[in-house]
């Protein structure tokens, strides 16, 4: 039975999420502030953790920079606000999914069960080879990323694009065909997460956008991993 720790201030919604979540089967432990978060996420060892951006105590940026120290499992941010900034902020400190309030218990739970069936899949076997070009190397067995020598440190959903767009080279993919290649069918969230996914993985790479050294935008349709040179 997965372990789920719901980390919110507001009692309402606190109550509400853990009842639902508890009638799908999970176990689910609850806190209102941040410190409070991180002792029962070291006690309970949850497999997916609902964390509000806005805490007292320590906020759920701060909460979530700490679990990221220590795990990898799964985080589903919540917000009151849906700025594209406050999104890039937070999958910076590692969550994998951000949701905006207010929005529908049924969703949240569809967004937990994906989260929850991600993290319990293998890796995506799409690449079984390391890819080189152009000074960038992915080494698919030890997910591992550099640019030029320099390794340089992406999330695991980062990764996952980064591979899965590198093991078709020139092949075009709209926004909804990299949601369910690499988010998974079941994934509730909208285009804007790959685009979000794809701004931030640029930066990390240093692929500027204007003069892509790898992944390229195809406009009206979506991105594609450039082809090397005959």
């Amino acid at each position: 039975m997965p372990r789920l720790l719901i980390v919110d201030d507001e009692p309402n919604l606190r109550h509400s999420l853990s009842y639902a979540l508890r009638q799908e089967g999970y176990e689910v432990a609850t806190a209102e502030d941040g410190e409070t978060a991180i002792e029962l996420f070291r006690q309970s060892k949850p497999d997916l953790v609902v964390l509000d951006v806005m805490l007292p105590k320590m906020d759920g940026l701060a909460v979530c920079r700490a679990i990221r120290r220590e795990s990898e499992v799964p985080v589903i941010m919540l917000t009151a606000r849906s700025t594209e900034l406050d999104t890039i902020v937070g999958l910076e400190v590692g969550a994998d999914d951000y949701l905006a309030k207010p929005f529908s218990t049924r969703e949240l739970i569809a967004r937990v069960r994906a989260a929850l069936r991600r993290a319990a899949a293998p890796r995506g076997t799409a690449a079984t080879e390391n890819v080189a070009l152009d000074g960038l190397r992915i080494d698919i067995g030890r997910h591992q990323v550099s640019v030029d020598g320099r390794e340089v440190e992406l999330k695991p959903r980062e990764f996952d694009l980064l591979r899965f767009l590198a093991s078709h080279p020139g092949q075009v993919f709209a926004r909804n065909q990299l949601l369910a290649s690499v988010w998974g069918l079941d994934y509730g969230g909208d285009s804007r997460t790959v685009d979000t996914h794809v701004k931030t993985l640029r930066e990390r790479l240093g692929d500027a956008p204007e003069q892509p050294r790898w992944i390229e935008t195809v406009r009206g349709v979506g991105y594609r991993f450039r082809e090397a040179k005959a």
